[in-house]
């Protein structure tokens, strides 16, 4: 169907091509990235003994203090460009919900404040997406379809995000999420109508399973959540240990809605590995004192994005210090930072806030580039956006290159963003953080890899 020029071509060419990853700074060689932050590891299999934290960011793309004069749309709609999205305010994904929520709506203030899109502000409509273990992210879509929006921002989980995305791609409207790691969407059929600014779990695998390597791990045994993120993102954890000569000796899964891990945690600690990798969402507020219970350090254990969290308020002081937790994205620059506090004075986490902010940016981007608020028509214009031509960081600076007959290459809060023809990140870091006493985590270093 001429709606959709993509769809023949996407699943053919990953394919023919295949999946690469080519790392530009890991933590035992040099970075080719001048913003990557770098140092070395020593440690022993038995203390688990990891760089010392870094923090500091830098990655991330820095934003002009002004929104520069804008000059006005070459074209103009009649429809308004509509986004909702689809983000979760309950479920066992729910901490993630504020900070990406923040992002999403400091984005729109942006770009309404830079004269909005073809001449008109762009509208957002908010839903919550829950998790697996209810239908609110169908119902939630179904509203938002019938509000008529171009694009969905969301949803946070992968599991989440397949129980709608044909329900979306298959309206004409696209499916941007911050937050999906499943490797399974890059060869998606899609209609070229889903994209996310995470990178695929091969990355973030990838770079977990070498660094608790680097850390002295020898053996590793692994708690798993059994949904397309966790078992996925395992895999890639597991091969990229493997490759760097350990043995995964335990791998214990759990399903959505379990509230017993008594099991899982005994049998894992019984094959005493050396590391414990805890791949779950909110779960981890019941493993952790589990584990610490029966003697497991918080030093074993390595923590994911799906449960990287503030947990100064779940355990007692000490709990979690010197847990480390992987993350897509660079850190979160501090003027970003305040920005989304005046959005959201509670704020408390930014995991995925950046992805959110860049996804509003590069939606609005490419519908002026389009000159149409339609959902296929924006989708063919965001490869565009994100590659070639001009780099610049804000809604408004790009946009000013648009107008101008310019291509413009935005790079924004979450790093460098170029698409592959399969609407993935081509490049992206992964933020290692370290808890604290106060069981919150602090910055330790940047992993930059290509996809």
């Amino acid at each position: 169907m001429t709606l959709f020029p993509q769809a023949g071509t996407r699943v053919a060419k990953l394919t023919a091509l295949g999946i690469g990853v080519a790392f530009m700074a890991t933590a035992c060689g040099g970075s080719s990235t001048p913003t990557a932050t770098e140092s070395s590891a020593t440690g022993s299999a038995s203390g688990i003994a990891c760089p010392a934290p870094e923090g500091g960011g830098g990655a991330a793309a820095s934003q002009p203090a002004e929104t520069p004069s804008v000059p006005p749309s070459t074209a103009t709609t009649e429809t308004p460009l509509r986004i909702g999205s689809l983000l979760p305010t309950t479920g066992s994904l729910a901490f993630l919900g504020p900070p990406e929520i923040a992002g999403v709506n400091l984005g729109i203030d942006e770009v309404n404040k830079a004269g909005g899109v073809l001449g008109k502000p762009v509208e957002v409509i908010h839903r919550d997406s829950g998790d697996t273990k209810t239908d609110i992210a169908t119902q939630s879509t179904s509203a938002l379809l019938g509000q008529g929006v171009s694009a969905i921002i969301g949803a946070a989980s992968s599991g989440v995000s397949k129980t709608v995305i044909n329900q979306i791609t298959g309206a004409g409207v696209i499916q941007f999420s911050p937050a999906n790691t499943s490797p399974d969407f890059t060869t998606w059929d899609d209609k070229g109508l889903y994209w996310r600014t995470a990178p695929s779990d091969v990355l973030q695998g990838k770079v977990l399973g070498n660094y608790m390597a680097t850390c002295g791990a020898q053996t590793v045994g692994m708690i798993v959540l059994n949904d397309a993120y966790g078992t996925g993102l395992a895999t890639n954890i597991k091969s990229a240990f493997e490759a760097a000569g350990g043995q995964v000796v335990a791998e214990e899964l759990f399903n959505e809605g379990d509230t017993q891990f008594s099991s899982q945690v005994d049998k894992i600690i019984a094959a005493k590995p050396d590391a414990i990798a805890l791949i779950t969402f909110d779960q981890a507020k019941s493993i952790v004192p589990l584990m610490t219970g029966k003697g497991v350090q918080p030093t074993q254990m390595f923590l994911v994005d799906g449960n990287t969290s503030d947990y100064s308020k779940d355990f007692q002081p000490g709990t979690l210090k010197g847990a480390q937790g992987t993350i897509p994205g660079t850190f979160a620059q501090e003027d970003f930072k305040k920005k989304l506090l005046a959005i959201d004075p509670a704020l408390k986490d930014y995991s995925y806030a950046g992805e959110s902010y860049d996804a509003v940016n590069l939606i609005s981007l490419a519908a002026e580039a389009a000159g149409s608020t339609k959902g296929v028509d924006i989708a063919a214009k965001l490869k565009e956006v994100s590659e070639g031509g001009e780099k610049c960081t804000s809604y408004a600076a790009c946009v000013t290159l648009i107008r101008e007959g310019k291509d413009a290459d935005y790079d924004g809060q979450s790093g460098p963003v170029t698409f592959s023809d399969a609407g993935d990140p081509t490049e992206a870091y992964i933020g290692i953080y370290q808890y604290q006493d106060d069981n919150k985590y602090t910055a330790v270093k940047e992993e930059f890899g290509q996809l």
